[in-house]
């Protein structure tokens, strides 16, 4: 009976140090939360601000004496907000497929078709994940201006592709190898050729990872500036982080304004993140696993 009231008593203080640790842990997730909402509580009473306020009133966390919501109409219609946003998606919406598909099949070769040296192609390919864009862009600039393609959206596709497909081989790659060789066996058997294999097997079976990198690459495609704001010149063909700079004046700045078009700007990726996310972790742990 005694050695029982022992196990009893040793099994509830495990249970309370699990609920403890379990309880710290909430809290500082909670805190971490918070702290990453501080930014986001900023910008939008920087968004419903007055520029008069804004100068005079030095305090962000305060709420401001007269909201200004035309801020927010102001900066899509005469910040041109709403062009800016349709020609991200424009070249978003036709990128982001594109790169997902790309990456897949060059991951697709490398892991199931037997390719040779397919280690040291990988490794070859990754190295373009060291290369920093700036770099790159004198060259790119020179080479499209002399071929006439500056100011069109062909150039921005074919340089994002270019630069996202090394991500793209390393989390591809790293799912296709957990999928196992049976199906790719069960499949030929039952006569599936390589390109109906790749399309109506392996990436169905791949969804978390083209949710990852849909997400990723739409992130990364949609916050691009430095290549746009070289390649693209023309006001109109501009995306919304290259259109943002428009609302910063020479002299001045309408904060409000500025703060108003980043706050919509966000919403995009929001969604994109939000249809993805329940395949996104699952996708990055099999890139891990590479």
């Amino acid at each position: 009976m005694l050695h029982f009231l022992r196990k009893m008593n040793r099994g509830g203080a495990v249970l309370k140090t699990k609920t403890r640790k379990k309880l710290t842990f909430y809290i500082l997730l909670t805190l971490a939360a918070l702290l990453w909402l501080v930014p986001l509580v900023m910008l939008f009473l920087s968004a419903i601000r007055s520029t008069t306020e804004f100068y005079t009133n030095l305090n962000l966390f305060t709420i401001p004496k007269v909201i200004k919501w035309s801020n927010f109409t102001d900066a899509w219609t005469k910040g041109n907000l709403g062009i800016y946003m349709k020609n991200g998606l424009l070249v978003s919406l036709v990128e982001v497929p594109l790169e997902v598909l790309f990456s897949s099949m060059c991951a697709f070769a490398l892991t199931r078709l037997g390719v040779k040296h397919s280690n040291g192609i990988f490794i070859f390919i990754l190295v373009g994940m060291m290369l920093p864009r700036q770099m790159a862009l004198i060259p790119l600039n020179i080479m499209y201006s002399t071929l006439g393609m500056t100011n069109t959206y062909f150039c921005l596709w074919f340089t994002y592709i270019g630069f996202g497909i090394p991500m793209g081989v390393l989390v591809f790659r790293g799912f296709f190898r957990a999928i196992p060789k049976e199906m790719d066996e069960a499949a030929n058997i039952d006569g599936c050729g390589k390109l109906r294999l790749y399309w109506s097997i392996i990436m169905p079976v791949a969804k978390p990872a083209v949710a990852t990198m849909f997400i990723l690459d739409f992130l990364s495609t949609w916050n691009e500036f430095l290549l746009q704001s070289v390649l693209i010149t023309k006001d109109t063909m501009k995306t919304v982080s290259n259109g943002l700079m428009s609302f910063i004046g020479e002299f001045s700045t309408d904060y409000g304004l500025l703060s108003a078009g980043v706050l919509v700007s966000i919403i995009p990726v929001l969604i994109i993140y939000l249809v993805f996310q329940r395949q996104f972790v699952e996708g990055m742990a099999g890139a891990v696993k590479a």
